[in-house]
């Protein structure tokens, strides 16, 4: 197994109170979803930092964590959370050329294990609908208590359905007026057709200033529970 050390940030308190309700809403889906891939309609909606976060959230749970980056065409976590360089990636197991384990890594953060893209390779959907990956998700249901999977955007490429059929659950991040609704029931409808259980939706970048959408409710509840947790008993 690598090892690596990873970029980490800390998350103020309403994110972190937001991925703690990511993660129990997760739990509460039932004993029986333990990998979860997370897609989204588009580039750019940010649902690769939303699955590292809650692996992260996982993690800090005291649960074994693996997080697959399996956006083979373009990996946004290499870039935004990895310090230095990783050896062996997803492709080099899937093309039959390294072991599962030799392709995941432990991280500087406690309980967190991921496994990175690796090389851009020629053939990205037909790698991920082969036989490897579906042994690798099995493997790693046995070895890790939750499996996170970041998948390309469908709305792009069919990908993310093809890993989604391989998975327990799926979740559809969208972020806050940029799709439109009938594009998104669209990437719902192809999800459907993968036969996985959607899980929920996640909605992203909500403007949770005094000013925008959301805001009272968040400036409301941020006040309430943080006067909640200084309460004298």
């Amino acid at each position: 197994m690598q090892s690596i050390e990873l970029k980490t940030q800390e998350l103020d308190y309403k994110s972190k109170e937001a991925y703690k309700t990511l993660r129990t809403n997760v739990e509460f889906s039932g004993d029986n979803i333990k990998v979860v891939a997370v897609t989204s309609c588009t580039p750019n909606e940010g649902k690769s930092s939303i699955a590292y976060e809650l692996a992260c959230s996982f993690a800090q749970n005291g649960k074994k964590v693996l997080l697959i980056d399996a956006d083979l065409r373009k990996s946004v976590l290499i870039r935004k959370h990895l310090k230095g360089k990783v050896r062996y990636g997803l492709v080099h197991y899937l093309v039959g050329k390294y072991r599962f384990e030799d392709v995941c890594c432990e991280t500087n953060i406690k309980n967190l294990y991921m496994t990175f893209a690796g090389p851009v390779p020629p053939n990205p959907s037909e790698l991920l609908g082969n036989q490897r990956f579906k042994t690798m998700l099995e493997e790693a249901k046995e070895e890790y208590d939750m499996v996170i999977v970041d998948t390309p955007p469908l709305g792009s490429v069919i990908d993310s359905a093809i890993v989604a059929k391989q998975c327990d659950g799926v979740m559809l991040v969208i972020a806050n007026g940029e799709i439109s609704y009938r594009f998104a029931q669209k990437v719902k409808e192809q999800l459907e057709k993968s036969e996985c259980r959607i899980l929920g939706c996640i909605l992203n970048k909500v403007n949770m200033s005094k000013g925008g959408k959301y805001g009272y409710y968040g400036k409301y509840y941020g006040k309430y529970y943080g006067s909640y947790g200084r309460e004298e008993v």
